[in-house]
């Protein structure tokens, strides 16, 4: 389905809903690269939504991998992507908060959900990395930014990075074409030390 090695899958590749986020093909390039992934690399996506971050994190690794989200829509969405790029993962009903601490320790967590207990959610998640782990928080809501980076901070955590992005795409339009823009994303990225 996929038989490139880079990350951004086209988000059309990917099967979706209305009611189900997905993190942009862009965006989520940018996100799995500040993972600074390698094979075999065990990850947790934090909030899989409709399971893109999930797959990509699956191609990539080669790993065991992850994902929790507490909407059964999501989850259920996240397993029918994985089987249709032909990867495993293990698929978590559940607030984030509940599953995290039953989790082993990992070399990657990608946080994009955390339903306002920023600080918690965080503070499990870096529990669960191991020593030299990577974990990168992507939000579009500027309190969930702020709390993230006050949580980081808090923690000690190194190499942080701080990074907005904001893409636009073309669309043909009958004079030409436009370019659209998307949501703004906020990025934190930082090492445990």
């Amino acid at each position: 389905m996929w038989d490139f090695r880079t990350p951004g899958i086209p988000d059309e590749l990917f099967d979706r809903t209305e009611d189900v986020p997905i993190t942009k093909e862009d965006v989520r390039a940018l996100a799995i690269s500040k993972l600074r992934l390698k094979d075999g690399f065990s990850a947790i996506d934090v909030g899989c939504g409709s399971g893109s971050i999930t797959v990509e994190l699956c191609l990539q690794t080669r790993g065991k991998v992850y994902a929790i989200d507490f909407d059964s829509n999501a989850v259920e969405l996240t397993k029918k992507n994985l089987s249709k790029f032909g990867v495993n993962a293990e698929v978590i009903l559940s607030k984030a908060q509940e599953a995290l601490p039953s989790l082993p320790q990992v070399d990657a967590i990608i946080v994009g959900g955390t339903w306002g207990d920023t600080k918690q959610v965080l503070q499990l998640a870096v529990d669960r990395l191991k020593q030299g782990g990577r974990i990168v928080i992507d939000t579009i809501l500027i309190e969930t930014m702020y709390h993230s980076l006050s949580a980081i901070n808090e923690m000690n955590l190194k190499e942080v990075d701080v990074t907005q992005v904001t893409i636009a795409k073309a669309r043909k339009v009958t004079t030409g074409t436009m370019m659209l823009s998307r949501n703004p994303v906020m990025m934190i990225s930082a090492t445990k030390a």
